[in-house]
């Protein structure tokens, strides 16, 4: 059950934050987040915003780390 208040404080949260939606084929998805977390990855977006930076990074640049 949430209160105002957390729901206030996730309003912020997302006020905040920017969405980048991906899609896979049906049934990858699952098959993605299991392999994420055996990497040691708390979250999905996590591992995709790392592995962006590294990208990045690889390709002599500098990249985003807020």
């Amino acid at each position: 059950m949430s209160t105002d208040a957390k729901r206030e404080s996730n309003r912020r949260y997302l006020a905040a934050q920017d969405d980048i939606k991906i899609r896979v084929p049906k049934g990858r998805r699952e098959e993605l987040k299991e392999e994420v977390q055996s990497l040691g990855f708390t979250s999905f977006n996590a591992f995709v915003v790392e592995a962006i930076n590294e990208k990045i990074e690889r390709e002599g640049k500098e990249p985003c780390r807020k």
